[in-house]
């Protein structure tokens, strides 16, 4: 594993959203044979509750840009002090530009702001704000505006039941600013490129792009699971060993690299996986349960990119010296000690779709009258 630190960062403030429409698992009870007994057991085992789904509208870009707004509104921030966007997704609104262009555009940012795309699941949010560091600690840029978001449930067909439980729609938007004052932050990076194909999406890109006969192409597994292969493939088994492997040993190489001791955290933010993978990472990694929280994914299931910026969002208290632990598509890693002390803490809350949004054939027309000359 690769750590890095950095100086003179301060993570100033962070907001997350998530979409209107969501789904309890108590309400899906025609999923476990209307047995309340199944249903409690796999409540207890994976920690299943409820999950955030954006509608067919609502992009990752949509959601992100709104938690911007909020955040940059709550903090009283200029926007034309920001100088550096990252926005980290893995779910584009188009193959091409970058999101993070988009965003630019939609958030009036000046022209002088750099903007980049990091193209990243699980681990995501970390190597966004590990690159964010090593842009601001230099003191070229002096505050970098990090979204970050996935939507992950939307493109679930929610009755196979291997995944629709697990995940929710989320997007973040986190402030970095440079400062005078030495505030070190540490991060630990890998990757394990050898396991690419275990969560992967075979299908859209270049390799194999869609077609008319690929296009409802789907497998069914022995439980009768379908997926498309435009929508993805998850090898569960050979990710959980990943996970179990990398993981504790991740937890324990960011502690060492700040040199920090257990009693010395206050929050260890790990990816809300599910349920099960959190207990048992926190069990191997022997890290107090207390200062894990499992419960995160009861209330917005696995979000991805977002996940561990959930987890933050959604404590209550002060945090100071913190943990986080990512692992996920790549298949990748990343872990960060960080020092929050002073960052506002904006919350989750909802973001309503506008009623203007176009919709599909809004859109289509748009485009077609866009490519005749008739829009600009």
């Amino acid at each position: 594993m690769t750590v890095s630190s950095y100086t003179h960062v301060q993570i100033s403030g962070i907001k997350t959203v998530v979409p209107e429409h969501f789904i309890d698992i108590d309400d899906e009870m025609q999923y476990f044979d209307n047995n309340p007994k199944k249903l409690a057991r796999a409540k207890k085992m994976m920690g299943y509750g409820r999950r955030y789904i954006a509608d067919e509208l609502t992009t990752v870009t949509d959601m992100a840009v709104d938690a911007a707004e909020k955040l940059l509104t709550e903090m009283s921030i200029d926007r034309g002090d920001i100088d550096l966007l990252i926005f980290v997704n893995q779910k584009p609104d188009y193959p091409e530009p970058c999101d993070a262009c988009v965003a630019h555009g939609r958030l009036r940012l000046k022209k002088s702001c750099t903007t980049l795309d990091i193209n990243l699941g699980c681990s995501g949010y970390i190597h966004a704000l590990m690159t964010a560091h090593a842009f601001v600690s230099t003191g070229a840029f002096k505050t970098c505006l990090l979204l970050a978001g996935d939507l992950c449930a939307k493109i679930n067909d929610q009755t196979n039941r291997k995944v629709a439980p697990v995940f929710g729609d989320t997007a973040s938007a986190t402030i970095l600013k440079y400062t005078s004052e030495e505030r070190k932050a540490y991060f630990v990076t890998g990757t394990d490129g050898l396991g690419w194909n275990k969560i992967v999406h075979p299908l859209g890109g270049t390799r194999l792009p869609l077609s008319k006969d690929t296009i409802d192409l789907y497998v069914e597994d022995v439980s009768g699971n379908k997926t498309l292969l435009s929508q993805g493939i998850l090898k569960g088994e050979d990710v959980f060993n990943f996970t179990m492997d990398v993981a504790p040993t991740l937890l324990k190489e960011t502690m060492k690299a700040a040199a920090w001791d257990k009693d010395d955290i206050d929050l260890f933010a790990i990816h809300q996986a599910n349920k099960q993978i959190v207990e048992n990472i926190i069990s191997k990694a022997e890290i107090p349960a207390e200062k894990a929280p499992i419960d995160v994914f009861s209330k917005y299931a696995n979000n991805s990119t977002n996940s561990v910026a959930t987890v933050l969002c959604d404590q209550d208290k002060e945090m100071k010296k913190v943990i986080l632990c990512t692992f996920g598509i790549g298949l990748s890693w990343g872990g960060a000690a960080l020092d929050l002390s002073g960052m506002y803490n904006g919350g989750v809350s909802k973001y309503i779709t506008p009623k203007n949004t176009p919709t599909r054939k809004q859109q289509l027309e748009y485009w077609t009258n866009y490519f005749k000359g008739a829009e600009e």
